[in-house]
């Protein structure tokens, strides 16, 4: 889940898209009602909208953990990252926040979620909104 008005946040997507030739990972705005069901499922109420958030199987990552987790299975130069592992949660965390919280003012925000294009729309979970139904 990411958030879904947030520059950074979208260029990391399509980051993240274009490094996942296997579709692995399948992406939500953080402003879909689905996603705030699925933080208050998980007990994430107390995480703001500036964590990406992955759940992967039964885990829950935020912030810089959940980056990592991304990066270990992505394709190509961007996995030599995974060394940030040694830095100490706190300290990578420290950082995210201070990105995070700063967002706007260093990347600016865009006046809606993104909508993918075709070529993309299936790696998206489609919400009520989007499917003229019930969350999928």
């Amino acid at each position: 889940m990411f958030d879904g008005i947030c520059n950074v946040c979208n260029h990391w997507v399509q980051f993240v898209i274009k490094r996942d030739p296997k579709g692995i990972f399948k992406f939500l705005s953080l402003q879909s009602d689905l996603a705030c069901s699925l933080i208050t499922d998980h007990n994430l109420n107390n995480k703001p909208l500036d964590s990406i958030i992955l759940i992967d199987k039964d885990q829950i990552y935020t912030e810089s953990t959940a980056i990592l987790h991304i990066i270990n299975k992505l394709t190509g130069p961007i996995r030599f990252f995974v060394l940030f592992w040694i830095i100490p949660k706190k300290i990578r965390d420290k950082v995210y926040r201070f990105i995070a919280k700063n967002r706007y003012r260093f990347f600016g925000k865009k006046e809606s979620c993104l909508v993918p294009s075709k070529e993309i729309q299936n790696r998206f979970i489609k919400t009520e909104t989007e499917s003229g139904k019930k969350d999928e």
